[in-house]
């Protein structure tokens, strides 16, 4: 459901074992723990006298089942899990995730990071919160105005049903779920409709919602799209919009795209990221984990995930905040996405196969 497109290899960012006694394993998408973070953190554990060495373990993260499979196997002891995937499915990620001293000495940038995402009620347990925020985005449209102008873009999330799109746009094949909230958006529905019913105990109506339009108008979606994208978004020149989480974007210019995002009158769906202890964490080890959270939220990579990710920064330490600044309802709770029910999920995965037959080859 989330990827990060690939910054640096798996090897090149886990650090050789030096004379470290205990490995502090960092369980994470894909360039958001760079070399260069991993030769900072060690010698700050250095400095501070711990005998253990931070590394990224393999594989990187790929979706809520897949993180959830690795934390659960104790193979690693600070991940970096979407918001939503912590109570997904009965809350089986939290189960496995301890509460966070917010207020440890080794952690004084936690004050520093916004208040109202420091609380957010899919991350905090009845023992507290066991998640800290890092950064987030949005699951977007984007498009390329190598080809296109202003004038030329999509105001509407219904648009992308217009003739001038048909084969000229790109969607993810794995991120189910938030082209199925562009589908419930274009139909006037908020963009967790489904998933809203279910829990809502409305489970035929949302079936029949299904049956009677939002199949027919998933399907006609899927027929826009000229390929599928899967972990990395596709920048193909034949292209004029792809759907993306932004964060390879500023690469992507700097190589000589123009990709702007879309700003749909119905807004876009969001994503917070979050740094999280492992369950069996203690002693040394979790004060090491601590300092290692202590750095990600600090002023330098906040910074990098706003210059160079393209993401939202959590932090009030950052020079500027585009996105956010931008919108301030940008993690608003009607876009924000939901730790999905299973029963949900299922029916929007069959609406995705269905579509997917009917799309273009």
């Amino acid at each position: 459901m989330r990827y990060i497109i690939l910054l640096a290899s798996t090897l090149a960012m886990v650090s050789p074992i030096s004379h470290a006694t205990e490995i502090l394993r960092i369980f994470t998408w894909d360039g958001y723990v760079t070399p260069q973070d991993l030769t900072a953190i060690n010698q700050q554990l250095k400095v501070h006298d711990y005998n253990i060495e931070a590394q990224v373990i393999s594989p990187l993260a790929s979706g809520p089942e897949q993180m959830f499979d690795v934390i659960r196997s104790g193979k690693c002891d600070i991940s970096f899990l979407t918001l939503n995937y912590i109570k997904m499915q009965e809350e089986k990620t939290a189960k496995l995730l301890q509460v966070i001293n917010t207020q440890s000495p080794r952690m004084p940038n936690y004050k520093k990071l916004k208040a109202e995402l420091t609380a957010l009620p899919m991350g905090v347990v009845k023992q507290g919160s066991v998640y800290i925020p890092f950064g987030g985005g949005a699951y977007g449209i984007w498009a390329n105005m190598n080809k296109l102008t202003i004038d030329e873009l999509p105001v509407s999330v219904k648009d992308l049903w217009d003739d001038k799109w048909t084969g000229k746009l790109s969607l993810a094949k794995g991120q189910i779920q938030p082209n199925i909230a562009l589908v419930m958006l274009s139909m006037d529905k908020p963009p967790f409709y489904i998933n809203d019913l279910i829990n809502s105990g409305h489970r035929r109506q949302a079936m029949q919602f299904v049956a009677d339009e939002a199949q027919l108008q998933t399907n006609l979606l899927y027929q826009q799209v000229h390929s599928f994208w899967d972990g990395t978004p596709s920048y193909d020149q034949e292209l004029l919009l792809t759907s993306s989480y932004g964060v390879e974007i500023e690469n992507k210019n700097a190589e000589g795209g123009q990709w702007q995002y879309v700003q749909f009158e119905e807004g876009s769906t969001v994503w917070l990221d979050t740094i999280n202890f492992a369950k069996h964490l203690s002693g040394a080890k979790l004060e090491a984990a601590e300092i290692v959270a202590n750095y990600f939220i600090g002023k330098s990579v906040q910074n990098r995930l706003v210059n160079e990710l393209g993401m939202v920064s959590v932090s009030n330490l950052v020079e500027n905040n585009p996105l956010l600044d931008n919108n301030p309802d940008f993690f608003s709770k009607q876009m924000f996405w939901q730790p999905y029910d299973k029963t949900a999920d299922n029916i929007m995965d069959l609406m995705s196969d269905a579509a997917m037959t009917q799309a273009i080859p």
